[in-house]
């Protein structure tokens, strides 16, 4: 596409978000009712939600780079790119949050047979099912490959038993993608990577509320849950080969990590120094420490544009998520204790509605979990130092 024509593109886009995006669609994230997830039993907070989701939905705007046959709207990743930024120039809201987008379906793309391209991908895109993750088990956190989740072949189907830990959402998901052992005998090769609806008899949840007070994870049960190898029109229910699910693992993670380094979204664009300045007036080192943030924070745009770049044209090192991981999730550490500093024993309070419902607070030590879920910051140094920097193990 030549510059002309992505011009064009940048002007008609622009055009059809300011025709199209809500003034409700484009205002900061405050409360989870605030973030579509879609699914089969899902409900808008208000008209403006509806409309920008069905709007984006129609468009291919939900994933915009996914092919059409797919649900998407095709865009090269020159296009993809000034949709993110004509999107981030009005702060629009992403109109449709899912694990389906984020991790299910990069794997799919990769991993995926035609036909479950064609029944999951259109799916996903058109919001109409919700995804959560089964990798975490009790016991199998950094270890994953320990996990003892096992399935049993029963010829034209699999009997599951076990439990996972940290499932996020999956008291509100319709579909599991799940890492099950198939194979007790190899430890890397005898796992499979299964999907399969969280409605099925056997399947239960249990809420974990965090010191957050909030509770998205959930302990996740199966007891003799029956899943079909195959669904109807041959789709499959394992992605990639039988017990060679490791493989599609750990595709996934890379995806999921580049995810979790997003964690603050849009806060990042704008300067945390001019949003908490009237705060810290009296304070010279709290102000150098958010001038230094700010720094900081458009090194990391930067840095996500690159890996974006890289990534799209097949130049990324595969370990850049570990880096994009790390440094995004220290990074919204940060923020949020600077947040908390500039705020004061005000930002303490945890239940007026004057600091609603002490978001600051609960925000702050939600983020604790950031560099621990989808592999530690410890971890993702180790694989950096190993990886990238050629570093000599232990």
């Amino acid at each position: 596409m030549s510059d002309s024509d992505l011009e064009t593109f940048r002007a008609e886009t622009r055009a059809w978000l300011e025709a199209t995006c809500p003034p409700e669609m484009r205002e900061p994230v405050e409360t989870e009712d605030d973030v579509y997830w879609g699914g089969r039993n899902a409900t808008f907070k208000n008209d403006a939600q509806k409309a920008w989701f069905e709007a984006c939905r129609d468009k291919g705007y939900t994933v915009p780079s996914w092919p059409r046959e797919y649900g998407g709207a095709g865009l090269s990743p020159a296009e993809a790119k000034v949709l993110r930024e004509e999107m981030s120039r009005i702060n629009a809201r992403s109109p449709l949050h899912s694990f389906g987008i984020w991790m299910l379906g990069p794997a799919l793309l990769h991993f995926g047979t035609h036909e479950q391209k064609l029944r999951f991908l259109n799916e996903i895109a058109r919001g109409e099912i919700r995804w959560c993750q089964g990798y975490s088990e009790p016991g199998s956190g950094s270890d994953l490959v320990s996990l003892q989740t096992f399935g049993e072949d029963k010829g034209d189907h699999w009997v599951v038993n076990g439990q996972k830990i940290w499932t996020s959402y999956a008291d509100k998901a319709d579909w599991i993608f799940c890492l099950v052992r198939t194979d007790k005998g190899d430890k890397y090769q005898g796992i499979t990577f299964m999907l399969f609806d969280m409605a099925s008899p056997g399947v239960s949840t249990k809420p974990i509320l965090l010191i957050s007070g909030s509770s998205p994870f959930c302990e996740t049960f199966f007891d003799d849950v029956k899943v079909p190898k195959f669904y109807a029109e041959n789709v499959p229910a394992q992605a990639g080969e039988v017990n060679r699910g490791w493989d599609v693992a750990k595709y996934l993670l890379g995806h999921e990590r580049s995810m979790i380094a997003e964690t603050g979204g849009n806060d990042r664009a704008v300067s945390l120094g001019s949003m908490l300045s009237r705060n810290i007036a009296p304070d010279p080192v709290l102000r150098a420490e958010l001038a230094q943030f700010d720094v900081d924070a458009l090194a990391f745009t930067a840095m996500t544009e690159k890996f974006m770049d890289e990534a799209k044209s097949g130049k990324g090192h595969p370990a850049q998520p570990n880096m994009f991981k790390y440094a995004g999730t220290e990074l919204n550490k940060r923020r949020l204790e600077l947040v908390m500093a500039a705020g004061g024993s005000a930002a303490l309070e945890w239940e007026s509605e004057a600091t609603a419902g002490g978001k600051s607070a609960r925000d702050w030590l939600r983020t604790k979990a950031n560099s621990i879920e989808g592999g530690t910051s410890e971890v993702m140094l180790n694989v950096v130092a190993k990886r990238i920097l050629d570093l000599p193990g232990a």
